[in-house]
């Protein structure tokens, strides 16, 4: 049986359309550099979606748990196994995913005998300043985006598009407005994967538009939970991942105006 550059390319394009289908209803993750250090929002199900990899890095995923528990136990051992061999100073986001983590999930996205991640995650690296900081996105087919100061996954582009649009100036001076202002691209963000679902958009009962205050409440009355974790820049504590309690970020997003 012949398979020729049209077949190979067909075949790709079934992939990512499938592999697109299934994260248009995920949950964004944001990822927001402060003075304080790193907040990582989104709002999730009955399973975690926020994970300390190593000292100074944090994890967030959007996707199947099974993947998403996959790709954060890989980061784990490559980054302890580096740890190891070299020293802690060798372990950093850029070699993590550069040569741990991507080659493997383009490996697998290249196998056509393979079943695709169903992933997109955003790993973030916190340094002496905000300045600083690392972000990096990874798609599912083993390609990543460094950044600095901010990240965020979602489901489309267009919601790619509407948070890095708002997150551009971004400034926050602590951790809460970290927090508040993460919320709001989540609900934007999460709004825009919404209407980019339905061709006429995404309206409530009465035909109006939903907003992305709208949206934000309608994820929390189905049952999602706001999860947020923080890598803090100066602690006598062990460890500088922080998985903060929901009581706490419930008072900081409360009376938010989320547009």
């Amino acid at each position: 049986m012949s398979y020729n550059f049209y077949d190979f390319q067909n075949a790709i394009q079934q992939r990512n359309d499938y592999v697109d289908d299934q994260l248009r209803d995920g949950s964004p993750v944001i990822g927001i550099s402060c003075p304080d250090g790193i907040v990582l929002f989104t709002l999730r199900g009955t399973q975690r979606k926020l994970f300390e990899v190593y000292d100074r890095i944090a994890y967030g995923a959007m996707g199947r748990q099974s993947d998403v528990e996959s790709i954060r136990i890989a980061a784990i051992d490559s980054a302890h196994r580096e740890g190891f061999q070299r020293s802690e100073d060798d372990v950093c986001l850029s070699r993590l995913v550069g040569f741990g983590i991507s080659p493997a999930v383009k490996q697998v996205y290249n196998d056509q005998r393979a079943v695709p991640l169903t992933i997109r995650a955003l790993f973030a690296e916190l340094h002496d300043s905000a300045a600083d900081d690392v972000f990096c996105t990874l798609n599912y087919d083993g390609e990543y985006r460094i950044s600095k100061g901010s990240a965020v996954i979602t489901g489309v582009r267009s919601a790619d598009d509407v948070a890095k649009d708002m997150l551009k100036d971004a400034a926050p001076t602590t951790r809460d407005e970290a927090i508040q202002l993460a919320a709001k691209v989540w609900a934007h963000a999460y709004n825009s994967m919404r209407h980019a679902r339905k061709p006429g958009g995404d309206v409530d009962d009465n035909g109006v538009r939903l907003t992305p205050a709208a949206a934000f409440k309608g994820a929390l009355d189905k049952g999602q939970v706001l999860e947020a974790a923080f890598l803090t820049r100066s602690t006598s504590k062990t460890s500088r991942f922080e998985c903060c309690t929901l009581e706490a970020v419930s008072a900081a997003v409360a009376n938010l105006d989320l547009g």
